[in-house]
């Protein structure tokens, strides 16, 4: 899986209890809490926490939180030596391998080792960011709104981040960012004080056999068996600044770095998790959970399947492309599995029923007393309303406004053009086709035309009341495979016939002849129905932004007063906690899954053929049992469940023991579980982790990168090596 937080973006709420808003009322496990809130968090020492909340997060600096990092590219790492090795997934350090690949050298399949630093390639396009700070600032940028709405309130908030802002940057170390984010509407404003690495460097990887072993089949589910790790190292200049890539630069050396603990885990052991999840939204209306779960969450799964399906017949005869496309693939099925997952999920549990029960509730307790009658009486009615304004034509919506995307760069061009409806004279006229023809550069005909045949074929589904009035002038004679065939030709036309090219684009700017040419003048009106449906559903949108703010910061402050609760902010790609326990789950009636697989469980699915190929090394030391100091029983643990409350984002993120010692390394949760973007389900809400075992057993015994294992400090087995931390 990738719980990678790739921009495709997470997008919802609400819990299987009567609230998922609030820990005092749902199950222990559930939170991402922000880390200067751990010490509030009830009974985690008695649920098995053994350092204090000081010692994973102190401002004063100093706390396991400083060892615990975020990529660039989305995901979450962690330094595990004092020389700036850094561990996270293999599918976060995907990119980097694709990079570093060619024909010939794919990195991804093969894996990559070297034996010393000196072999270490750059991790192009990759950086680190390091959280020194994180503070709630709410009462700061709050003070002085408290009689405010709409633009004045927007513009004081704004003000009170710019001047605290500059306030606090003014006094942060040379290097820090300072940023204030505020969250969840306005309900929370916290304060990040980050540091910036630009020097990554791959140290090692294993063979695509092992960290992607079950590929997408696998994916998101359980039993699992993938070693999804890799290491990366963080370089700085010589005095310690950061800087880009250079051969003068040296390994950073961390303020913190983890202790790798290899004495194993059993069922109900206490562990937490630290990491960067990128977006929940569990205080939402139940109009927005059911937006998502009709309209947006089934367009993005067939979206993201059409976008992987052109990809793969591309790369099936160009192994350059293959090697080029295969990131992208790999995070379209992962995010397809995301959201049609994630849109069963909240059909299956009820989700919308649920929250709109709350609502009732919510609307009796209102109802009982004056004083909340003023202040919340009308927040339910008013959102009802706007919502149901914005989401008239939602799935038509969310096409017109979706297309075109970057998928289609020939249709963009022209819809530009007809957009701006501009007249240029000759060398404006030129001056537009020098920088049409570079929009151009790269353009895969076959993705452009199968893309464009998706947005037709979606606008004929259709529902009767929603139609798009562009398809229908050109399409609305044809029924079933002629339709087909006459939105196929129209995307053959665009993508690559005859007549549409860089010249043809920028003649748009000029005076046209006075004939119909259907090549040219279906596609013009096409794409001008398509400016007036976007230019509508923008305007709804617009309507829907400027008063939604409001609303939902009074909904998520009248359900928090009726719990007597104060909730979590929602996830935004900031560092986090989170905690629960190892333990199973019971995906469907009569059948428990067990929180622990091994080599031997990796065995039984090996079929010799990709994705189920097990490395023959693997084999033997299994076969032989030379697992080092890393086993356990007859075999090495591979992955293990556990209750922790995590999604996209977190991906890289160290699962620790009670004692803050790694013992894993996350990388996906179970299919049972998604639609936690919106509500944590605890019967079925489960973190899947790369045993740490695994990932040092692989290193050591199959990549014969023990130079690597002899950075890291490691305890709890037989006697190792430690390094000083």
């Amino acid at each position: 899986m990738t719980l990678k937080n790739k921009g495709l973006s997470a997008l919802l709420l609400i819990t299987i209890t009567l609230t998922s808003i609030v820990p005092a009322f749902a199950r222990f496990d559930e939170g991402m809490f922000m880390p200067d809130k751990i010490g509030t968090i009830a009974g985690l020492k008695k649920r098995g926490l053994k350092i204090s909340p000081q010692e994973i997060y102190n401002p004063a600096g100093g706390g396991l939180s400083e060892a615990v990092i975020r990529l660039s590219i989305g995901c979450t790492a962690e330094f595990v030596s004092p020389e700036g090795l850094i561990l996270t997934n293999h599918h976060c350090g995907f990119d980097a391998l694709v990079t570093a690949s060619a024909p010939g050298k794919d990195l991804v399949e093969d894996g990559f080792r070297t034996d010393g630093k000196a072999g270490e390639i750059p991790a192009k396009g990759y950086s680190i960011f390091i959280t020194e700070r994180s503070e709630d600032v709410t009462s700061k940028i709050m003070a002085g709104t408290e009689n405010l709405t709409g633009d004045a309130l927007a513009a004081a908030v704004k003000k009170n981040v710019d001047d605290l802002t500059a306030a606090e940057q003014a006094k942060a170390p040379k290097g820090s960012t300072v940023r204030i984010q505020v969250l969840n509407n306005g309900y929370f404003a916290y304060l990040f004080q980050t540091r910036q690495i630009k020097d990554i460097r791959v140290v090692y990887a294993p063979p695509r056999n092992i960290g992607v072993f079950g590929g997408d089949p696998d994916n998101f589910e359980w039993t699992r068996h993938t070693g999804d790790f890799t290491f990366l190292r963080a370089y700085v200049a010589p005095d310690g600044s950061a800087a880009e890539y250079a051969a003068s630069n040296v390994p950073y050396r961390p303020k913190r770095f983890l202790t790798m603990n290899i004495g194993g885990l059993k069922e109900d052991d206490f562990v937490f998790v630290l990491g960067y999840p990128g977006g929940t939204v569990r205080y939402r209306e139940s109009q927005s959970i059911e937006y998502a779960r009709d309209a947006n969450f089934p367009f993005l799964s067939s979206w993201l399947a059409a976008r992987s399906a052109a990809l793969r017949e591309i790369g099936r005869t160009d192994e350059e492309k293959r090697i080029q496309f295969q990131s992208d693939i790999a995070s379209f099925d992962n995010a397809f599995k995301v959201y049609d997952g994630g849109r069963l999920r909240l059909i299956r549990s009820d989700v919308v029923e649920k929250r709109r029960a709350e609502e009732a509730q919510f609307a009796a307790w209102v109802a009982a007393n004056p004083e909340r009658q003023r202040k919340y009486g009308s927040v339910l009615s008013e959102i009802a309303a706007v919502s149901a304004e914005s989401n008239r034509y939602a799935k038509r919506d969310i096409l017109v406004r979706r297309m075109p995307d970057g998928t289609m760069p020939m249709f963009r061009a022209i819809y530009t053009a007809v957009a701006e409806g501009k007249m240029l004279n000759d060398s404006e006229r030129q001056a537009k086709l020098e920088e049409i023809r570079k929009s151009l550069e790269g353009r895969e005909p076959l993705y452009e035309k199968q893309m464009l045949e998706f947005f037709l074929k979606s606008f004929d589904e259709l529902p009767a009341d929603q139609k798009f009035e562009g398809a229908e002038n050109l399409f609305k004679t044809f029924d079933g495979s002629a339709r087909r065939s006459a939105e196929n030709a129209f995307a053959e036309n665009v993508a690559d016939g005859d007549y549409w090219k860089a010249e043809t684009v920028a003649a748009l700017y000029g005076p046209q002849t006075m004939d119909f040419r259907p090549e040219r003048d279906n596609v013009k009106a096409f794409a001008m129905a398509l400016k007036k449906a976007r230019d509508e559903a923008n305007a709804r949108a617009a309507v829907f932004a400027s008063k939604i703010d409001r609303l939902r910061l009074l909904y998520q402050q009248g359900m928090a007063e009726m719990k007597g609760i104060t909730p979590y902010p929602d996830a935004n790609s900031t560092l986090r906690f989170s905690f629960g326990n190892i333990k199973g789950f019971v995906p469907r009636e009569a059948e428990y899954r067990t929180p622990f697989t091994t080599m031997k469980g990796m065995w039984e699915k090996d079929t010799g053929v990709n994705p189920f190929d097990m490395p023959q090394k693997l084999k033997d030391l299994q076969r032989n049992r030379d697992f080092g100091r890393y086993g356990q029983g007859d075999s090495v643990i591979v992955n293990f469940l556990s209750t922790t409350d995590i999604i996209g984002g977190n991906s890289g993120s160290p699962i620790l023991n009670g004692n803050g010692e790694q013992v894993g390394l996350c990388f996906d949760g179970n299919y049972e579980g998604l639609g936690n973007d919106f509500y944590y389900d605890p019967n079925v809400n489960r973190t899947i982790s790369v045993d740490i075992r695994f990932v040092l057993f692989v290193t050591e015994k199959f990549g014969d990168a023990k130079w690597v294992v002899d950075e890291m400090k490691l305890v709890g087995g037989p006697k190792v090596r430690a390094a000083s931390n």
